[in-house]
Order: structure tokens, then C-alpha cells, then sequence
């Protein structure tokens, strides 16, 4: 018999709910993250930035955004990207012991009318993690080995580097690694580790900081996500690698 560990995750759930995690306060992920089947508009990732999907779909947004620096098009595109894949990942393994599969290759995208991602399908409900040994990176290993390396060379086709799509991603995992992490738990190291649990480079590495700020502990980017050259949207605050831009509203 199998141990739990290699389980695929109980699928008695609504067909509609990928994780038992997207409830309460994450309802909301129900809508970013879905079965493939319940996700009929989607495409496989492969072909949709393969087959110039990815391109239109930034055309789309840059109409959207009238004439802006097409590079901060690309950055805001990731953003949306990274939080609709990272965010209902980590809630799903950190809050239901649940592995969704976020392979590249196995992957559906569905997008607004205005060309952003809207949600992401899975090909199914992934496994059990009950008694998985976790920290920082086993809860993002399946994104950092299957996933994120490969959406990185496909997004800088067009117009951003490596580095900032990194740093458009290490928010959210800041994000909600904090989230569901106990208090006490000493700060993460995906962030300041220079070598992955495999020996590889960790590209994740300096691209947050933690700063002291008013009285508040804050993290801080190293590279500026380049919103501030997009019409409408609000800057993030302290988190912004740019002083000029931190409380501009």
C-alpha cells in the first residue's frame, strides 16, 4: 500500500472546487485556479505561448493601457500571472496538505476580455502532503522546478528581463508563504539562500529584502515592477524598490 504522501488528493470535493483550501477568506481562488474540464476556454500553456496566444494577449492588455512603456505591459501581464498560480498553490498545499500538479507542460490558461490572465487549469487534483518535512522551498518546489523557470523564458520574448520577472514573482510567494506560516517561524530563506535544496542557483535570491520602516518591518523588491508607467494603477506602496514612487497614491 502506498504511503499518504502519494496519494492523489481526495477528489469527493464539488467539481467546481479544485482545494477545500478555497473557502473563507480564499473563496476567491476558486475563481484563479480550476480543474482543466471546468475551465473550458482555457489553453495549454505551451501552445498558447507558443502559438502567438501570449502576444495577442499583450496586444489586448496594451490597448487597455493606451500608449505605455510596452515593457511595463509585459511586467503587469507576470504580475497577474504570478499571483493566479502562486497564491492558490501555496493556500492549497500549506491549508489542505494538498500538491495541486503545476507542470508548464500540463497546464491551461483562460484570460479577461482584456487580454490578463483570469484563471489557470490543472489536469487534475493533485496529491496528499499530510506529514510531508516542510519549509520554504519544499512548499514551492513543485513551481520552482516545474513551472516558474519556464514561464520566465517564455515572458522575456518580450521586453523584460529574467530578474524582474523573478522579482514579480518572489511578491506573491512572500506573500502568502508569510500568510500561512505560523508567527513564531523564523524569517524565510528563499530570499536570502543562494543555492536550491538541489545545489542549483536560486534565482529567487536578493530579489526581497526586509527593511525597518516606521516602526514597521516591511519587504522591500530590487527591482521596480515598472507599474508607476501605467495609467490607473496604484503603486505598491512600500514594497516599491523606487523611493519616489513608495507613497505616490
Amino acid at each position: 500500500m502506498a504511503s499518504a504522501r502519494h496519494h492523489i488528493a481526495d477528489p469527493g470535493h464539488s467539481a467546481s472546487v479544485l482545494s477545500p483550501a478555497f473557502a473563507g477568506e480564499h473563496t476567491w481562488c476558486r475563481e484563479k485556479m480550476a480543474l482543466a474540464a471546468d475551465l473550458p476556454d482555457g489553453v495549454l500553456l505551451p501552445l498558447f505561448f507558443g502559438d502567438g496566444g501570449f502576444e495577442q494577449a499583450i496586444d489586448r492588455y496594451a490597448e487597455a493601457c493606451g500608449d505605455s512603456d510596452r515593457r511595463a505591459i509585459v511586467s503587469m501581464w507576470s504580475l497577474y500571472y504570478f499571483s493566479a498560480l502562486s497564491i492558490p498553490y501555496v493556500l492549497a498545499r500549506r491549508l489542505a496538505a494538498q500538491q495541486l500538479p503545476v507542470a508548464f507542460d500540463g497546464m491551461t490558461i483562460a484570460l479577461q476580455d482584456d487580454g490578463l490572465p483570469r484563471a489557470f487549469g490543472v489536469p487534475h487534483r493533485g496529491r496528499n502532503t499530510e506529514g510531508d518535512k516542510e519549509d520554504g522551498f519544499e512548499a514551492i518546489g513543485p513551481l520552482l522546478e516545474e513551472h516558474l523557470p519556464e514561464a520566465v523564458r517564455k515572458l522575456t520574448t518580450s521586453a523584460i528581463s529574467a530578474k524582474l520577472c523573478w522579482n514579480n514573482a518572489a511578491v506573491y510567494l512572500d506573500y502568502v508563504l508569510r500568510l500561512t506560516r505560523p508567527p513564531e517561524s523564523p524569517d524565510l530563506t528563499i530570499f536570502v539562500r543562494g543555492c536550491l535544496p538541489d545545489g542549483g542557483v536560486n534565482p529567487l535570491c536578493g530579489s526581497l529584502r526586509y527593511v525597518e520602516e516606521d516602526g514597521e518591518r516591511v519587504a522591500r523588491r530590487k527591482i521596480c515592477c515598472l507599474r508607476y508607467m501605467l495609467p490607473g494603477v496604484q503603486s505598491c506602496g512600500k514594497l516599491c524598490a523606487l523611493p519616489s514612487q513608495r507613497n505616490v497614491q
